[in-house]
């Protein structure tokens, strides 16, 4: 008798051979469960994003009634999500969809998020910046060789090292296209075994971290 969580690493089993079977043998009646387990995921996964937004609002709303740190921006994001939320439910009355180029929603969108998204990528360059300078300081053999290589596939991306010489992006290409391509499938099929390896512990129901 199942008990516990019992019940939803039986559910993770069934459905994971489900899709393992589909994906092996497309036919029926694998195809249709796949195509069941697929809505079932849909479904789901728009339940999660309730819980998500019901944890984010809980979080900030906490944080305000303690006026903990930095309390104040709670507030601007609370009132922000609220507003987004109730907007894009009265474009989508009086337009049939939030995303019509006539929208507020879409205003919204396009003049305060993809701003506000495009500065947080401009601060991770200061990041990547300060990474680099660390990861390329000449302290041994291996640090040098990337510090080389990288200045010249950086001249080799810009039109001052065609100035230098013209065969140095032709040469900046075959680093990208063999010596880095094979660090990258190495890389990836590293990824695919621990992938694969993580899945079929999941299956077993030996890794049960997803239930705490």
């Amino acid at each position: 008798m199942l008990k516990g969580k019992g019940i939803p690493v039986f559910i993770t089993f069934i459905v994971g051979t489900i899709m393992i079977f589909s994906f092996f043998i497309p036919h029926k009646p694998f195809g249709d469960l796949e195509k069941i387990s697929l809505n079932w995921y849909s479904i789901i996964a728009g339940f999660t994003m309730l819980l998500g937004v019901d944890s984010l609002i809980g979080m900030h709303y906490r944080k305000i009634t303690r006026r903990t740190g930095n309390w104040g921006y709670s507030i601007v994001l609370i009132a922000g999500f609220t507003g987004t939320v109730v907007i894009g439910i009265i474009e989508t009355i009086r337009l049939g969809t939030a995303f019509n180029e006539a929208s507020y929603f879409t205003y919204i969108y396009n003049y305060f998020i993809v701003p506000l998204q495009s500065t947080m990528f401009s601060l991770l360059a200061f990041f990547i910046a300060s990474a680099a300078y660390r990861a390329f300081r000449a302290r041994n053999f291996d640090a040098t060789l990337l510090l080389i290589t990288a200045i010249i596939v950086m001249l080799g991306r810009v039109p001052l090292g065609e100035q230098i010489s013209p065969n140095l992006p032709k040469f900046t290409e075959w680093i990208m296209q063999v010596p880095q391509m094979a660090a990258k499938r190495g890389i990836g099929l590293g990824i695919s075994l621990g992938a694969l390896g993580v899945s079929i512990r999941i299956l077993l129901g030996i890794e049960r971290s997803y239930l705490s």
